[in-house]
C-alpha cells in the first residue's frame, strides 16, 4: 500500500502565539514563587516599624533609639546588595535566589533570639544582607520571561509580594508581636522565608547568567553617571515615605489619640496603598518611564505635607497613611531605569536599586528621629519627608538634563 508522504512541518518559532500559554504559565508560576520571597522580606522589613514601642520597652531604650534597628537592617541591604551581586555574578539564578532567601530566613530567626540591643542591631544588619540581591535577581528573571513592553509590570508583580507583605504579613506579624512579644514576629517571618525556598526550588527556572558574566563586568555599572543619578533619586526621594512610616505608630497613638487596637488596621491601610501604588506605578512606567518617575516624586512630597496636616485626627491620619504607602509606586520605574542605563552590568544595577531604597530607609528613619529628638514633635517627620521628596526631584531633574545633553552630544558627533 502506498502512503502519501507528509510534508515535514517547520519548527514553531519561540515567539509564535502557540507558545504564549506555556510562556504565560511559566511567568505566572515564577512570579508567584518570587513574590512569596518578597512577601517574607516585606513583612520582615516593615513589621518592626509597628513594634518600636514594644522593642524599646523590652530592651530599655527610647523609641528613637529603637528606630536604629530599622537603620541597621537598611544598612545591611546597602552593603549586601552590591557585595553579593558582584560575588555571585556567575551563579545560576534559581540557586542564587534559594541561597539568598535561606540566609534571610535564618537571619530573622536569629533576630528573634537576640539577647540585647546591640546584638539585635547586628543581627538585623545580617538579615538585610540578601535583601537587595534577592529582589535584583528576581527582577531580572521576571523581565527575562516577559514581553519587552511589559517589563515594568513583570517587575511590579514581583514587588507585589513585598507590598502584599505590608498588607497581610505585617498586620499578622504585628498582632503576633503584640500578643506573644515582638520576637514572635521574626519567627513568623523566618517560617515564611523557609517556605518560599521550597516554592522557588519547584517553580523558578534555573536560568544561566549572561555569557561572560563576571565580577569585573558587573563593577562596570559603577562607572556610569546615569546609574549613580538614578540611585540618588531612590536614596533621597524615597526617604520621605520612611521618615513618616518609621514613626507612624507613636505619632498616631500620641498625637492623634488613636486607640492601640486600631494599629493593625492602619498597617493594613498602608499595605493597601503600597499594593495599589505598585500596580498603578508599574503600568505608568511601561507607558512613560521618566515622566512617571518625576510625577511620583512630586506626588510623594504632597502626601508627606498632607500628613503634617492630618496626623492630629485619627480618621484623616489613617486615610493619609494609605496615600503614604502609594509612594512605593516609583519602585518598578526606577528598577527599569537602572536596567536601561546599566549596560551589561545588569545584576549589580538591579541589586543596587534596593540598596538605594534601603539607604532611603535608613536616611528617612534617622532624619525623622533627629527631628523628634530635637523637640520638633512627631508631626515633623512629615516635613522631613516633604523635603526629602523634593530633594529627590532635584536629582531627577539633574539626571534628565544630563541625559538630554548626552543625547545631543551623541547626535552632534554622529552628524559630524
Amino acid at each position: 500500500m502506498n502512503v502519501t508522504p507528509q510534508a515535514e512541518s517547520a519548527p514553531v518559532p519561540a515567539d509564535h502565539p502557540a507558545h504564549r500559554p506555556a510562556q504565560d504559565h511559566l511567568l505566572l508560576s515564577t512570579v508567584l514563587a518570587l513574590a512569596a520571597g518578597g512577601f517574607a522580606i516585606g513583612t520582615g522589613e516593615f513589621v518592626i516599624m509597628g513594634l518600636l514601642p514594644e522593642v524599646a520597652r523590652d530592651l530599655a531604650v527610647s523609641i528613637p533609639q529603637a528606630g536604629h534597628v530599622i537603620s541597621a537592617y537598611a544598612l545591611g541591604v546597602v552593603v549586601g546588595a552590591p557585595l553579593l551581586a558582584v560575588m555571585t555574578a556567575g551563579w545560576h539564578r534559581r540557586t542564587l535566589l534559594m541561597m539568598l532567601m535561606l540566609v534571610f530566613g535564618l537571619g530573622n530567626l536569629a533576630s528573634a533570639l537576640a539577647p540585647g540591643y546591640l546584638s539585635l542591631n547586628l543581627l538585623r544588619l545580617c538579615a538585610g544582607l540578601p535583601h537587595g540581591s534577592y529582589f535584583g535577581i528576581a527582577a531580572l528573571v521576571a523581565a527575562a520571561l516577559s514581553e519587552p513592553h511589559q517589563r515594568a509590570r513583570a517587575v511590579g508583580l514581583v514587588m507585589l509580594g513585598l507590598t502584599s507583605g505590608t498588607l497581610l504579613g505585617v498586620p499578622v506579624a504585628s498582632a503576633l508581636g503584640q500578643w506573644l512579644g515582638w520576637r514572635a514576629a521574626f519567627v513568623f517571618v523566618a517560617a515564611v522565608a523557609l517556605l518560599s525556598v521550597g516554592m522557588i526550588r519547584a517553580w523558578v527556572p534555573n536560568l544561566a547568567p549572561p555569557p561572560g558574566a563576571s565580577p569585573l563586568r558587573e563593577l562596570g555599572a559603577l562607572g556610569r553617571k546615569q546609574v549613580w543619578l538614578t540611585l540618588g533619586i531612590a536614596a533621597i526621594g524615597f526617604g520621605g515615605m520612611f521618615s513618616v512610616f518609621s514613626y507612624v505608630k507613636p505619632t498616631l497613638l500620641q498625637v492623634a489619640g488613636m486607640p492601640l487596637g486600631w494599629m493593625p488596621v492602619v498597617l493594613s491601610l498602608f499595605g493597601v496603598g503600597m499594593v495599589g501604588g505598585n500596580l498603578i506605578g508599574s503600568r505608568l512606567a511601561d507607558k512613560a518611564l521618566m515622566p512617571t518617575i518625576g510625577g511620583l516624586l512630586i506626588w510623594s512630597a504632597a502626601i508627606q505635607l498632607l500628613y503634617v496636616l492630618t496626623c492630629h485626627h485619627p480618621v484623616a491620619a489613617a486615610l493619609t497613611v494609605v496615600l503614604v504607602g502609594s509612594a512605593v509606586a516609583i519602585g518598578p520605574a526606577l528598577q527599569i531605569r537602572l536596567m536601561d542605563v546599566a549596560g551589561d552590568a545588569q545584576a549589580l544595577a538591579a541589586a543596587l536599586n534596593h540598596s538605594a531604597f534601603n539607604l532611603a530607609n535608613a536616611l528617612g528613619a534617622w532624619l525623622g528621629g533627629l527631628a523628634i529628638d530635637a523637640g520638633l514633635g512627631y508631626p515633623s517627620t512629615g516635613w522631613v519627608g516633604t523635603l526629602l521628596s523634593l530633594a529627590g526631584f532635584g536629582v531627577f531633574w539633574w539626571a534628565r538634563q544630563d541625559a538630554r545633553r548626552a543625547a545631543q552630544a551623541s547626535g552632534t558627533a554622529l552628524a559630524g
